[in-house]
């Protein structure tokens, strides 16, 4: 189970961005960090990409499996770009 590391209240901007507080990205997000926004109908979580990946990484050997379950085309862009960073984390994690 998760641990929470602290909590901190935000504004979202006009343009819908908010500030990660200091002390919540040093131990979480440090510079340079990809991150993914996952949207849900009553709250948002923001996780490092690498833990995405890591999570899902049964779920991307499997793409065939889920291709009759994912045919328009907004699902199929989203899984290109997984693809795409899931690829450039494993070449990272050998190197």
């Amino acid at each position: 189970m998760d641990t929470i590391v602290g909590f901190r209240e935000v504004t979202v901007s006009g343009k819908g961005q908010i500030v990660i507080p200091k002390e919540l990205r040093k131990t979480t997000f440090p510079e340079g960090t990809q991150a993914v926004v996952v949207a849900y109908t009553d709250h948002m979580e923001i996780r490092p990409l690498s833990y995405v990946l890591e999570k899902m990484e049964c779920a991307l050997m499997s793409e065939t499996a889920f291709e009759e379950e994912w045919d328009s085309p907004e699902e199929d862009k989203a899984w290109e770009n997984l693809l795409e960073h899931a690829a450039e984390y494993q070449r990272k994690k050998k190197d």
